[in-house]
């Protein structure tokens, strides 16, 4: 069968998952009867409550007698080295642009790989039936951006369709018919190559491992394209390490393509197929799986590395072991361990005392996902703020440089300025948009964005939207202003009180209610002064037999703050955590004793 891999990119939310279920659907995938879902490749609990696609994920299509293997990626900056691997599967790229908002950060950063690698791209413009779209505008964008981002000729000829693909319908001509998702296929079929490995089917076996999954029956699954020759259920193969070194022999135990949303067994698969193979013990991503006879491994991409670093320790409150079952620092490394196997961005190293583990990855939210998973598996963690992680070059100290693009109100726009230009940003560029909007592009220092994104949603009422993309490394531009408040800290073990809360209302912020465990050094609330300061939540109404009218109003607290997991994250300064449990987000202090606070804070000084 005539083949084509491809992979799906774009800037996150501009429609990639959606456009998959047309795909799938329009090709007759599914039966005509058969219940499926919405976004039906996001199959991960976490994103399908967030939206967001976290994971790459294969699948196939078959339509008039061509088979097309696509790969649908993340669209969010922090899960770039998904996206990273998987183009080195696939021949071409369709890059969906939103034909309202135009190329993006993460348009910028995904393009700029495949265009490396010599992908041809087709350029999709999406949602172009929405009020606001300016396909023609979006267009020239896109063009300007290949241009900056030293495109061939032939990368610069690249066919263009419009499209809905919540619609289901993808044409040459902006107003064309309407109908289906025809034109795309076509298109695919005659823009993107055939795999180029058909022309080694002869040779000896060999596949280049991209991405790692475990099955409960089947064990590990490493999925990958096949580079040269075939591969059976049944054959003797070997893992090779990128420098060649052997790692293991294994018997294949099953060879699995992707056909729809499944993976079905086949007895054999050739180059140019994108399968899954299952059998071995040690073997992972980046690994070459080959014939015996082979002895050089495959080149892999090479991957971006981590711009920031977080402290996963042991959960050592007062209250830890409640809630979760996995406490020990000894189950927390192994399952941190796992995770750097599968996901070629993070990497784990232990620290001093044996308890605690550094992970370092892209950004706030890869980290709040993987800690996400690890309570709704029953761990308890406490967590550190974010540290940027520093680079030495030519003696000099270095730090990660983001590029950020932001639209806004234009009534918020100076307030934005202003607090970017705190952070040390450099604006490169600002102008007005289509309705009343304006578009901020900033070069920020990744130390500045820690913790902004609340007080962005706060300053622009929730109407801003804020997307930023790893550009450079820079020298390291001094200190950066933190948190302008400080805490309210208990300084009592037991449940909240109604009448204490009340009381203290106008100290502060609270971020928990009445009826809530607390103990000695837990922050309870945000300060309305830059200082620190000790109450007592568990204090109760003094009761006597004497009665007056007036004094016994009922106690109304204002509504507590409930700060997400990143939120919680972004918002503790060094010296505090944020402990995770399966049922609650804590903020605590580092040293819960205040005596022990106090003589830090003097070392600190």
């Amino acid at each position: 069968m005539d083949m084509r891999n491809i992979a799906i990119i774009a800037h996150v939310d501009h429609g990639k998952t959606t456009l998959v279920d047309q795909l799938l659907k329009q090709s007759g995938t599914f039966r005509d009867n058969q219940a499926t879902v919405e976004r039906a490749m996001d199959s991960n609990d976490l994103e399908r409550e967030r939206g967001i696609t976290i994971l790459a994920k294969a699948t196939s299509v078959e339509w008039q007698g061509h088979r097309i293997n696509i790969v649908d990626t993340p669209g969010h900056a922090d899960f770039g080295g998904e996206v990273e691997r998987i183009l080195s599967m696939v021949d071409s790229v369709v890059l969906l642009v939103d034909a309202a908002e135009g190329p993006m950060p993460q348009t910028k950063f995904v393009t700029a790989k495949a265009l490396r690698l010599g992908l041809r791209p087709i350029v999709v413009l999406n949602k172009v039936d929405k009020p606001d779209a300016e396909p023609d505008r979006a267009l020239d964008e896109v063009f300007d951006l290949f241009v900056s981002l030293d495109a061939n000729e032939e990368q610069l000829d690249f066919p263009v369709l419009y499209a809905s693909g919540r619609a289901g319908w993808a044409d040459q001509e902006l107003d064309g018919p309407r109908e289906n998702l025809d034109a795309l296929y076509q298109l695919i079929l005659d823009h993107a190559p055939a795999p180029k490995q058909l022309a080694h089917v002869d040779e000896p076996f060999s596949m280049l491992a991209t991405t790692l999954a475990a099955d409960p029956f089947l064990g590990r699954l490493l999925t990958g394209r096949i580079e040269t020759g075939k591969v059976r259920t049944g054959q003797m193969v070997k893992a090779l390490s990128r420098e060649g070194k052997e790692i293991e022999r294994f018997r294949v135990s099953k060879v699995l393509a992707f056909r729809g949303l499944q993976r079905q067994p086949i007895d054999e698969a050739e180059a140019g197929d994108i399968v899954s193979l299952a059998g071995m013990s040690k073997a992972t991503v980046a690994d070459t799986i080959s014939d015996l006879s082979v002895s050089e491994a495959i080149p892999a991409q090479p991957i971006d590395p981590p711009t920031i670093s977080v402290t996963f320790g042991i959960n050592d409150s007062p209250l830890a072991g409640r809630d979760g079952d996995k406490v020990q620092s000894r189950v927390i490394r192994d399952r941190l361990m796992r995770e750097a196997e599968t996901n070629v961005a993070i990497r784990v190293s232990d620290t001093a005392g044996g308890d605690a583990f550094e992970v370092a990855g892209r950004g706030e939210l890869q980290m709040g996902v993987l800690i996400e998973n690890m309570r709704r598996e029953g761990f308890e963690l406490s967590i550190s703020r974010p540290q940027v992680l520093f680079e030495e070059r030519d003696g000099e100290r270095h730090e990660p440089l983001e590029e950020v693009t932001i639209d806004v109100d234009e009534e918020y726009s100076g307030v934005v300025v202003d607090k970017l230009s705190q952070r040390k940003a450099e604006l490169s560029e600002m102008r007005t948009g289509a309705g009343g909007k304006t578009r901020i592009v900033a070069l920020v220092p990744s130390r500045g964005l820690i913790g902004y994104h609340g007080e962005f949603l706060t300053d622009t009422r929730g109407t801003g939207v804020m997307n930023r993309v790893f550009s450079d490394w820079t020298p390291y531009r001094g200190p950066i202003p933190g948190r302008r408040n400080g805490v309210l800290i208990s300084m009592e073990d037991g449940t909240s009180v109604a009448y204490a809360i009340f009381n203290l209302e106008d100290r502060g912020s609270f971020f928990i209610g009445a009826g809530e465990q607390v103990y000695t050094g837990m922050i309870l609330g945000e300060h309305s002064r830059d200082n620190d300061l000790e109450v007592n939540p568990l204090k109760g109404k003094k009761l006597t037999n004497v009665r007056a009218s007036g004094t016994d109003e009922a106690v109304r607290l204002t509504t507590p703050i409930r700060l997400t997991l990143e939120q919680a994250i972004a918002y503790i300064e060094p010296d505090e955590l944020v402990e995770v449990t399966p049922r609650h987000i804590r903020l605590r202090k580092r040293h819960l004793d205040p005596h022990e606070r106090k003589r830090q804070s003097r070392a600190a000084g």
